[in-house]
C-alpha cells in the first residue's frame, strides 16, 4: 500500500530560504492540528470503536490522512 522510494518527484531548488515559511510549512504538517497528529487520532480512535463500519471509515480516513505526507 506504501511505497518509499529515495527521490523527489520534482525537482527543488531552493534560491532564498525563508525560516518562517518553512516554520508554517512544518507546523501544517506535523503541529498539533496537522496532518500526522490528525492521522494519529483517527487511527487510534478505531481501536475503540465497536461496529466494524466505523473501524473500517476511521482507518480509511486516518490512512488517508497519512498518505500526503508520504509524498511531500
Amino acid at each position: 500500500m506504501f511505497c518509499y522510494e529515495k527521490r523527489l518527484q520534482y525537482p527543488v531548488k531552493i534560491k532564498n530560504p525563508n525560516p518562517n515559511t518553512a516554520k508554517l510549512v512544518i507546523s501544517a504538517f506535523g503541529g498539533p492540528d496537522g496532518e500526522l497528529g490528525a492521522s494519529m487520532r483517527y487511527l487510534s480512535q478505531r481501536f475503540a470503536a465497536s461496529q466494524s463500519e466505523v473501524i473500517g471509515t476511521l482507518t480509511d480516513v486516518g490512512t488517508e490522512e497519512y498518505v500526503p505526507l508520504c509524498y511531500q
